[in-house]
């Protein structure tokens, strides 16, 4: 009711600190509209406090110059036997002696300087030259010079560790009043003018934003839901692999939501001190509680709702209570308490059973990997203030770019934005995308002197899984070939798909590690010799194998499931579980991977022998241009067959 009957604060891509302790009405009124008095500028009010510090300065500066005698036109120096003479010829008004400077009134009105040796008196120099000092008409008057490096001297001495100690009190006196604020939350607030992002900036997850435009509905008219019996949800669960968009969702709920929106990661609440994280928690509650109907945003909430007693991650004491501290929280509500609590992780198999039941997190909304709709809806986002050429054409990059987040399709962007700039390009082109796409996937070009037998083994290598998997059943095409170094390898082959697909054949897979096997198929037909460069390849291929055998059943064991915690055998290592089967059931799984591994490998040489005029055409033309697209590919394996 705070927000919705008043103008938010200005806008501001940030959201505004709360500070800690005070009432969360005096921590969001302060950007409401009204009559305002007006006020001088800042920067005219900041130009005459400048003046009169200034102004000031120079006055007191005046004076200890003209103190110092430094101001002035400066009088004529003469030796001191001048001086002597023009005393002994009663021509001298005056003598002011200040140490050994001397300054000499004539009587016809000029002024003349002139110094003497310093420790003697001009009494005694006059004595001993046997001038007497009534010679001089006025009087010889002795001063005091002003001791300028004494008190220099003093005040350093004083003044630098006054102001030290004052740096260490108020440093003290800081830290003291922090100690106390350890248990404030650090939630950041936002209201809709402070959010510049909307629904109609999020592309590529519509079932779940219908799911929030409803959420955003049930804040903003309750009264629509409860004269049916529904009841407000309690708390929304975001779940998606990295980089889908679960923030980015949050942020345009508060960009539509006209209610109090408060955003914290998980990892705010933890701090050494043991309550820290509950008593942060308690604050932030009440805080949504005071400000309702409102909206709480914890992202990474598997930083602190981590399954109690699994211990990974070094858990603790602390952890457990702050999580006990939010499931209180959640199931604690009032219903008339209009308060949804939106969580986000891309880890929900590791969230405790407590926190993720129905009655605290009612909805679970999963967010998925774009399919090809939506991945061109996204690029159209992201690309929007870009110069593009006519060559680029959205729906072709979505084809070639299946298994990229929206996070990752910004960032392809945005290197190809960098790439056009680099080359002083007018805008981005087609090219510049491609070469984004493989930077953001394989990393930069390394253009570094390679051996020639190196070269040559890589080409071969190379040449090995192209040919396999032009030649291998249900593959998709071949659109690379390269032995530019590339990342972490020496060379590539790129199998980019060329549909979304949910499901995998048992066909497709064999055929996947015949593709994998023929760079090592490759270097032993043609070298009877094996290198390291197949190591990446081996490592994949003995994880695919591993899985189409203890998860997907594709083998003589049949359709059995020999991994623990569901699939995730990470998890079940890490939690000390043993497996799920006995010694030699272990046995036979090893052997059934070694001969899936074996099968696969005497394919991909068997293929390679047939084809032996293609593959020494592809490596020849690797060696001599280095990288062929998948038209050159193709045309050079027909040739080769014909």
């Amino acid at each position: 009711m705070l927000i919705t009957k008043k103008k938010s604060q200005n806008s501001s891509s940030k959201g505004q600190k709360i500070q800690p302790g005070k009432n969360i009405k005096g921590r969001i009124k302060s950007g409401k509209s009204g009559p305002v008095k007006k006020q001088a500028p800042k920067d005219l009010r900041s130009l005459l406090s400048n003046i009169y510090l200034y102004l000031f300065v120079f006055i007191i500066g005046v004076f200890i110059l003209d103190g110092l005698g430094l101001i002035g036109p400066a009088p004529e120096s003469i030796p001191f036997n001048e001086v002597l003479r023009l005393v002994n010829e009663d021509q001298v008004q005056d003598i002011t002696v200040k140490d050994s400077d001397l300054t000499i009134l004539l009587k016809d009105g000029t002024t003349v300087t002139s110094k003497k040796e310093a420790g003697t008196s001009i009494f005694e120099v006059l004595s001993s030259e046997s001038i007497p000092a009534s010679k001089v008409a006025g009087s010889i008057n002795i001063e005091q010079k002003f001791p300028l490096e004494s008190v220099l001297s003093l005040l350093l001495s004083i003044g630098i560790p006054l102001v030290i100690l004052y740096i260490i009190f108020r440093s003290m006196r800081g830290a003291s009043s922090d100690m106390f604020s350890f248990g404030r939350s650090k939630a950041k607030l936002f209201v809709k003018e402070s959010s510049k992002i909307t629904f109609n900036d999020v592309a590529g997850i519509d079932e779940a934003k219908s799911e929030m435009v409803e959420i955003v509905d049930f804040l903003k008219n309750p009264k629509k839901y409860s004269q049916l019996g529904a009841r407000i949800p309690r708390g929304v669960l975001l779940v998606g692999p990295a980089g889908v968009g679960k923030t980015l969702l949050a942020k345009a709920i508060a960009g539509e939501a006209n209610v109090p929106f408060f955003s914290v990661a998980g990892s705010e609440f933890m701090e050494m001190l043991v309550g820290v994280g509950s008593s942060r928690v308690r604050d932030l509650f009440a805080m949504a509680k005071e400000s309702q109907p409102s909206l709480i945003f914890i992202d990474e909430i598997d930083a602190i709702g981590r399954q109690r007693g699994m211990g990974i991650g070094g858990g603790h004491d602390e952890r457990e209570q702050t999580l006990n501290q939010i499931l209180i929280e959640m199931d604690g509500f009032d219903p008339r308490v209009n308060v949804i609590v939106l969580a986000a992780t891309n880890r929900p198999d590791m969230l405790d059973p407590a926190l993720i039941r129905a009655g605290r997190f009612d909805r679970r909304i999963s967010l998925n990997l774009p399919d090809l709709k939506d991945r061109e809806a996204i690029l159209k986002i992201h690309a929007a203030g870009k110069p593009l050429n006519s060559d680029v054409d959205f729906a072709k990059i979505a084809k070639k770019t299946v298994g990229f987040s929206g996070a990752d399709l910004e960032n392809m962007l945005n290197e190809a934005a960098i790439l056009a700039a680099r080359d002083s390009a007018v805008d981005i082109t087609m090219n510049h995308i491609d070469e984004a796409s493989l930077k953001v996937t394989m990393g930069p070009e390394r253009r570094r002197l390679q051996d020639e037998n190196e070269k040559r083994l890589t080409a071969y290598h190379e040449a090995g899984h192209a040919v396999v998997a032009y030649h291998a059943g249900q593959l998709d095409s071949v659109e690379r070939v390269t032995i530019v170094p590339r990342g972490g390898s020496l060379g590539h082959t790129s199998l980019p798909p060329e549909k979304d697909r949910t499901n995998e054949t048992q066909t497709r897979l064999l055929s996947m590690l015949q593709m994998m096997m023929g760079g090592r198929a490759a270097e032993e037909y043609i070298f009877s010799e094996i290198s390291t460069g197949a190591a990446s390849d081996i490592e994949r291929a003995t994880e695919l194998a591993r899985r189409m055998v203890t998860e997907f059943g594709m083998s003589d064991l049949g359709p059995v499931s020999f991994d623990g915690a569901g699939g995730k055998f990470w998890l079940a290592k890490q939690m000390g579980e043993m497996p799920h089967y006995s010694d030699s059931t272990a046995t036979k799984i090893d052997d059934e991977i070694r001969r899936i591994i074996d099968s696969s490998y005497t394919k991909a040489l068997s293929i390679l022998k047939q084809n032996a005029k293609g593959l020494e055409t592809v490596a020849q033309a690797l060696l001599e241009k280095e990288t062929l697209d998948g038209e050159e590919f193709r045309a050079l394996m027909e040739k080769a067959q014909g």
